[in-house]
């Protein structure tokens, strides 16, 4: 009786300790594809700055090796060693691809990503597959004056993930559904499983005649399967329309999960009932209490072996945090100390948009996050001046006592890297101020308010007066120095609600949020008053154009009468200011 009763329940355990780990498997995945998504598109939006790259695509022209030093440098200075980028055309034509000379080939029909794009002109990310893989991509719209032109796609593969997941003891296999294989006519991996197309270069030889042998279609799908040493795994890959084109498969042995002597502790319970029969009510209670202790002690041992910081809450307090947490806030040796100071985590949230706060509305953070679980919550942490970034996820693990279980994954150097890279897509690189990809969109939200609000909005054209000359007689350093000092000079003089923004070569723009044009001409005037009087480097004077919002106005109208403006001021001498 005791035997069939410790048997059962520790087949429970098992049990639980399997979900527990068939979870964070999947939710390991899925932050990070989400993760290498959002460093991808930074990167397009980087690239996308390119000025010369609306006249390649105009002329349909691009060269074959357009990219190739910008590749080798991201395969030599960051995590993604094989970046591939593509340029299609506004009929879904491809004009580029920087792993293949193959081009003039239209996506349209077979690339539900290229529809939503070429219909919605809106930042598309995707999982997808074309002609040449299953794979991840980030594709951004191109304009030249509002008219949509093409786009812009980076794509990136499941290679480093396969290979992170590798340093914790999975071995995985990304599989294609056999329905996609007519469309691979050039399949990058050469990798194939039956009909199912390997996505993964390192997809384990023995993981894959385990699939073939036990037939790959019994893995898809299933909560987890544990059969022959392994916790087997799968997480179904979909793109943006919720369709499902194919799957990642883990294995992960056993014998790699935390440790419990489970046999040991079975044997244990059924001699104390040998060997003390006669007070069997006194060794029932014995033995659940050790049950009960060697099992907290099971489930203690795994999150203490988690890198990622689990808290058990009910609700409202802190019950309960794993090793990983004093590895962060490492001033305190307890959960009882730090209690002295925080009663929640929450405490400490930076309060930033985009981050998970201590209230979402009428609701507590923690209720948000469970509410909220198909998406991706971030939480910003400052301690002792270290700025940390956390992935967010929450579970109910007890109805009758109320507690959930709270995951922080640490996202800091993904963050980081995230945050670097789109500052390199609004920056200009040699001055440091705002860059025509960033002008775009602020003009757009700026005529969007005006138009809701009924606010003044007026824009200051100008550029450097003879600028080729400063380059012909002093050199393009010297013109490179002069473009850095002046722009640092004028960004001092504008207000922090001013748009200072480098949009060509010498050609310069600034928006004025509620400033009417006779405001902007007074800024003008003192602004070209101010460098001709500065001589930094070497004199140089500069010629304005001013002009204010009108109703009905577009932005490229908008555009076209600053740009008039500053075209009178060239035309009547130079070093003055003309508004339209």
């Amino acid at each position: 009786m005791y035997a069939t009763y410790v048997n059962t329940h520790t087949k429970e355990m098992r049990d639980r300790v399997y979900e527990l780990q068939a979870k964070i498997m999947r939710e390991d995945i899925q932050r990070m594809i989400l993760h290498k998504q959002k460093s991808s598109l930074a990167i397009a939006l980087s690239i996308t700055n390119d000025k010369s790259l609306i006249e390649l695509i105009k002329h349909k022209k691009i060269p074959s090796d357009y990219y190739a030093d910008l590749i080798s440098m991201f395969h030599k200075e960051t995590l993604y060693q094989n970046v591939w980028i593509q340029i299609i055309d506004e009929n879904s034509t491809c004009l580029y691809r920087s792993w293949s000379p193959l081009k003039g080939d239209t996506l349209f029909q077979e690339r539900e990503d290229l529809q939503d794009i070429t219909s919605k002109k809106s930042i598309v990310q995707s999982i997808s597959t074309g002609k040449f893989d299953l794979s991840m991509k980030s594709i951004v719209p191109l304009f030249e004056h509002n008219t949509f032109i093409g786009s812009l796609g980076v794509i990136t593969h499941f290679n480093s993930i396969s290979k992170d997941l590798k340093e914790t003891k999975i071995d995985s296999v990304v599989l294609l559904k056999k329905e996609y294989k007519k469309n691979l006519l050039y399949p990058f991996t050469q990798m194939f499983l039956d009909d199912y197309y390997i996505a993964n270069l390192d997809a384990p030889l023995e993981m894959q005649e385990y699939l073939k042998k036990y037939g790959v279609e019994n893995y898809f799908n299933n909560a987890y399967k544990i059969e022959n040493g392994y916790i087997i795994v799968s997480y179904e890959l979909k793109n943006t329309h919720a369709k499902a084109l194919g799957y990642y498969i883990m294995f992960k042995k056993i014998s790699d999960l935390p440790k419990l002597d489970l046999e040991f502790f079975s044997f244990k319970m059924i001699a104390f009932f040998i060997l003390f029969g006669l007070g069997l009510l006194f060794i029932f209670s014995t033995i659940i209490l050790v049950k009960n202790r060697n099992q907290k002690q099971y489930y203690k041992n795994i999150l203490d072996s988690s890198n990622n910081i689990v808290i058990i809450n009910n609700g409202t307090k802190i019950l309960y945090v794993n090793n990983a947490f004093f590895r962060y806030f490492h001033t305190y040796q307890s959960l009882e100390e730090f209690k002295e100071d925080y009663q929640c985590i929450c405490e400490l949230f930076v309060n930033e948009d985009g981050y998970l706060q201590t209230m979402h509305g009428d609701d507590y953070w923690v209720d948000y996050v469970l509410k909220n679980c198909d998406k991706v919550h971030k939480a910003k942490i400052i301690y002792l001046d270290k700025t940390y970034y956390f992935s967010v996820t929450a579970a109910l693990i007890s109805v009758e006592k109320h507690h959930f279980s709270i995951v922080f994954s640490d996202i800091t150097k993904e963050e980081n890297y995230q945050k670097e890279l789109l500052q390199l897509s609004i920056k200009d690189s040699l001055t440091g101020i705002n860059n025509r990809h960033f002008f775009d969109q602020k003009l757009l939200e700026e005529c969007s308010r005006v138009r809701r609000y009924e606010h003044p909005l007026s824009l200051i054209m100008f550029d450097i007066d003879f600028f080729k000359r400063v380059n012909d007689e002093h050199g393009h350093s010297v013109g490179d120095n002069v473009l850095i000092e002046y722009s640092k000079l004028i960004s001092t003089i504008l207000r922090k609600t001013d748009v200072f923004c480098r949009i060509g070569g010498e050609e310069f723009i600034i928006i004025l949020p509620h400033t009417a044009i006779s405001e902007a001409k007074q800024l003008a005037q003192k602004l070209r008053y101010e460098v001709e009087i500065a001589k930094k480097v070497v004199p140089v004077t500069m010629s304005f154009g001013v002009t204010q919002y009108q109703k009905d106005d577009s932005t490229l109208s908008l555009l076209k009468r600053v740009d008039d403006a500053l075209y009178k001021a060239k035309a009547n001498g130079r070093n003055c200011v003309f508004t339209d």
